[in-house]
């Protein structure tokens, strides 16, 4: 029946309790309970939230100088984060915290301007105060008798940030009471947030999470040393500690904790899609110094137009190498087994890092600038490999390779790939002498030849990025060489190309990498025209591919033989590197949760030509039909391979998973010569008539069996003068767009229902966002 709001007795039971934990109070308040209150009484729901909401605000208020007090606080930031997600599976109960309270036993009239505010922002000011609350929080600036502690009100939280790094040089004494208060406070805002995981994803991304919108609006007066405190917490961890072995294992790491809960939040505060705002800010042109401007221009989410302006050369390197660090650490191999600690929120870490690179191009800018940008590479290439084989981990394949996408739209990036590559992470993939770019092939040429079969709409983003970078390239080692043509020769099986609308356009991605090499890095790469020469009969076959409806059908029986061909293993593999482990599939049961389709390659990418003093020009869609050989580079403009249709069956493939299932598609003859007269084979025709005979003749001549002469001779040859006229070129670079925005709520909500299992707030509530299943 229900209870009298003012019956404090029965109300106080919920939160006077001294000893308890967030995995108590879970425990002792069934799902089931929570459900039947909420069905059966109402109002007693409605009160306990309420109340509760009023405790918090009361201990902001007072500042929490009694133990007491915190624990009241505590407990009920405990039940709030145990009740929120049931309100939210719930419709009827979704709008409850955005309603006033009626006057509900507020007591003294003396506040009756406060009486207006939903209890949604009541709960949302009261939570940002109490993480700036001296002595519970905070450390507090003075120390003598409670009587003159601090007031709450008049303390300039700026002055309070968690950690030294952006915008602040003070780094507190470290308190593991300040860092376990901390993280159940943010565990509850988090829990606030989570709101977005009940509303089925939508095509229509401008349906703003009205708790984030208030949270990181002007009003709340602790948003901008919030935002630098949580940035700050994550970019100055350092999971090793002092370097002494095991130390994780003597001592608990306090600090751990609060890091992931601020990593989650920040990402969560910056799900903004910049498709749709076109503010000066996001592209990082303005660098307002004034961080408190009355009226800050871009964005209302304080958070990403903070993120947006942070433009100093120590404060992009601080980010940069916390970062970095954090995602080396899961590599960081020891002599000693399980003697240095591993986090566990590498994909927290790649969402934050692609929203800076996102929404601040100044630090895109910065990252790309020097090498450090290769500390991001070989950690992303580690996860891709490592995660290829596991159907749990999709969501991580895919931001790997947009954020690559995303970086391989510079030039620099290309350029910066030539670095030797000398760190020896253990990984399973060819033993290879080269650069990072060698590295980049051969992980890239591993997912796609021996990952799961739900990485394929992933093939057109992979090549993408090989043909943005491979301008660049001036040293492709052998092993490197090898696998592009290996590739090219398993894209290019008659069978392979007629088996679903869009698959030809991987060889067009390929034949552009070879293009670009020969035309603009011919003189370092006389492996790479090595390999052309020894597999010319791929070139030749793609030339005279058949084009009648028998032959087409010939090609397509001929898969009924071979299921799967990229994985034939006639790419001479060699040994993996010493001490890796094979990519290992998901253990049977684990929990994933499912993502929304991403875009297709020409919505995920626009094209900018590169003209002759580096800089570059987007091209309209009709520019990119002729380039001067009248070919135009890449097939992509090809009505029929964008239509709906196209993507439509593309989605349904997703769902069953077997490529060769495209519905009603079937190849003609005419499809076929659409896009065979399109092929860009002139350059490599041209060097293969030049060179195959010099080549053989050189053979004959000296009886040579031995590939170090011929390659010698490759070395100091030239075709100056014998190729076409060089291409323009073409790079792909990343837009953002509300698919990709999209994209990323699903798969940032996913990443935080599944890591957040102890207590498990959302486990078994009826989220919508995406579906969870067991592999």
């Amino acid at each position: 029946q229900p209870v009298e709001a003012t019956d404090n007795a029965f109300w106080d039971q919920f939160w006077a309790d001294t000893a308890t934990s967030v995995q108590d109070v879970f425990a002792l308040v069934p799902a089931a309970e929570i459900r039947a209150v909420r069905e059966e009484s109402p109002s007693n729901l409605a009160t306990l939230c309420y109340k509760a909401v009023e405790k918090l605000v009361q201990g902001a208020e007072s500042g929490c100088h009694t133990e007491k007090e915190r624990q009241i606080v505590l407990n009920c930031c405990r039940l709030l984060t145990r009740i929120l997600p049931y309100i939210f599976e719930d419709p009827d109960w979704r709008g409850f915290f955005w309603s006033t309270v009626p006057g509900a036993g507020r007591g003294g009239g003396d506040e009756d301007d406060e009486n207006a505010r939903p209890l949604a922002e009541s709960l949302l000011l009261a939570v940002t105060d109490l993480l700036f609350c001296p002595d519970f929080t905070v450390q507090s600036h003075r120390r003598s008798t409670v009587d003159t502690a601090e007031d709450i009100h008049s303390i300039d939280s700026c002055e309070y940030i968690w950690e030294a790094g952006v915008g602040f040089a003070h780094s507190p004494q470290p308190n593991y009471i300040h860092d376990l208060n901390r993280t159940e406070l943010l565990k509850l805002l988090l829990t606030c947030f989570s709101e977005a995981m009940y509303l089925p994803p939508s095509s229509d991304s401008s349906n703003t999470n009205p708790w984030v919108q208030f949270f990181c609006s002007a009003e709340n007066r602790h948003a901008l040393p919030l935002f630098t405190s949580l940035l700050n917490v994550v970019c100055a961890y350092d999971p090793v500690g002092y370097g002494i072995p095991y130390n994780h294992l003597l001592f608990s790491d306090y600090r751990e904790p609060l890091v992931e809960e601020a990593a989650q939040v920040l990402i969560v505060t910056l799900d903004y899609d910049s498709s749709t705002s076109s503010s000066p800010t996001v592209d990082g042109t303005t660098t307002g110094t004034a961080m408190d401007d009355v009226d800050p221009p871009g964005p209302d989410n304080l958070f990403v137009n903070y993120l947006s302006r942070i433009h100093r050369e120590e404060d992009f390197q601080f980010i940069l190498k916390g970062v970095a660090r954090l995602l080396s650490n899961p590599l960081v191999q020891t002599y000693l087994p399980n003697s240095a600690k591993k986090i566990q929120f590498h994909q927290e870490l790649l969402v934050l890092f692609w929203k800076l690179c996102d929404f601040n191009k100044k630090f895109l800018f910065f990252v790309l600038k020097s090498s450090d940008v290769l500390d991001i590479l070989v950690p992303i290439l580690y996860f891709l490999n490592d995660a290829r084989a596991d159907q749990s981990r999709v969501g991580l394949m895919h931001i790997g390779v947009f954020i690559l996408l995303l970086l391989s739209g510079e030039r620099n990036f290309g350029v910066r790939l030539n670095k030797p590559y000398s760190v020896r992470v253990p990984m399973d993939i060819p033993v290879f002498t080269g650069t990072h770019a060698d590295l980049l092939i051969i992980v890239f040429h591993k997912i796609i030849t021996s990952g799961h079969q739900r990485l394929q709409p992933l093939f057109d983003c992979l090549l993408t990025i090989v043909v943005n970078v491979s301008p660049y390239l001036k040293s492709l080692s052998m092993v490197a060489a090898n696998k592009l043509l290996h590739l090219l020769e398993a894209f290019s099986t008659t069978w392979f190309l007629f088996s679903a609308v869009q698959n030809h356009h991987l060889v067009f991605f390929l034949l552009e990498v070879f293009n670009n090499i020969i035309q603009y890095q011919f003189d370092g790469n006389s492996n790479l025209v090595y390999a052309v020469i020894r597999k010319r009969n791929v070139f030749h076959q793609l030339a005279s591919l058949p084009t009648d409806s028998q032959s087409i059908q010939k090609g397509l029986q001929r898969k009924k033989k071979t299921p799967e061909p990229i994985s034939r293993t006639n790419s001479q593999d060699g040994v993996s590197m010493e001490g890796s482990r094979p990519a290992a599939p998901a253990e049977p049961g684990t929990l994933k949760t499912s993502l929304v389709a991403t875009p297709g390659i020409d919505k995920l990418t626009e094209k900018s030509q590169v003209s002759e003093d580096g800089t570059m020009r987007s091209l309209e869609p009709e520019a990119s039909q002729l380039s001067p050989e009248g070919n135009p580079p890449v097939a992509l403009s090809d009505g029929e391979s964008w239509s709906g249709e196209a993507s439509h069956s593309r989605r349904d493939r997703r769902r069953l998973s077997s490529a060769s299932s495209s519905g009603q598609w079937t190849p003609t003859p005419d499809w076929v010569m659409s896009w065979k007269s399109k092929l860009p084979l002139q350059t490599i025709m041209r060097l293969l008539q030049v060179l195959v005979p010099q080549v053989e003749k050189i053979c004959i001549d000296k009886g040579l069996t031995d590939e170090s002469e011929i390659l010698k001779f490759l070395q100091h040859g030239t075709l100056v003068g014998l190729l076409p006229v060089p291409h323009p070129i073409l790079i792909r670079k990343y837009q953002a767009n509300s698919g990709t925005a999209m994209w990323f709520r699903t798969y940032m909500w996913g990443v935080i229902y599944l890591r957040n299992v102890d207590p498990p707030i959302w486990y078994d509530t009826d989220v919508k966002l995406f579906e969870i299943q067991r592999v």
